[in-house]
């Protein structure tokens, strides 16, 4: 179901056939960069917060930490991950598969800076065996000019 949503979104986006779907799974960095080629950098994972009674999604390089400091100064809150068993009740997606694409109604969406080091990233399109290949300026396009933010450490 999760990936129709998203497949949807983005054929309203002319994005569609930057889909690429697997028979691995790609549920983690590790092995969604192993199932798409690249290296586990260039994977865009999609962290999901719980702030008061919803949800916020940050785009990440797939190697990012967040940096708990960062994240208070930009929310004003503790940075507190989704449990598990509430992730797709929260994002519309189920976990190894969140994404901005097709989310849950409401949700804010925002791109951490540690992206733009990247030519290509690869966000999950809605499940555990897919991806989208976009640059970070289309990925902001697609996502309607969705804020950058700083709340990773610096990659080492």
């Amino acid at each position: 179901m999760s990936l129709e949503k998203a497949r949807k979104y983005l054929e309203e986006k002319g994005l569609a056939d930057r889909i690429l779907e697997f028979e691995a799974s790609t549920a983690t960095v590790a092995l969604a960069a192993e199932a798409v080629g690249c290296r586990p950098a260039e994977i865009a994972k999609t962290m999901s917060f719980t702030q008061g009674d919803g949800a916020v999604l940050i785009i990440t390089d797939g190697t990012a930490r967040i940096d708990n400091h960062k994240y208070k100064e930009q929310f004003h809150t503790k940075a507190t991950m989704i449990p598990f068993d509430r992730v797709e009740e929260l994002t519309g997606h189920a976990p190894g598969g969140v994404c901005p694409f097709g989310a849950a109604p409401g949700i804010p969406v925002y791109l951490d800076v540690s992206l733009r080091r990247h030519e290509t990233v690869y966000p999950a399109a809605g499940n555990d065996h897919t991806a989208v290949r976009l640059t970070p300026a289309e990925l902001e396009q697609c996502l309607g000019g969705a804020e950058w933010i700083d709340v990773c450490r610096q990659p080492e």
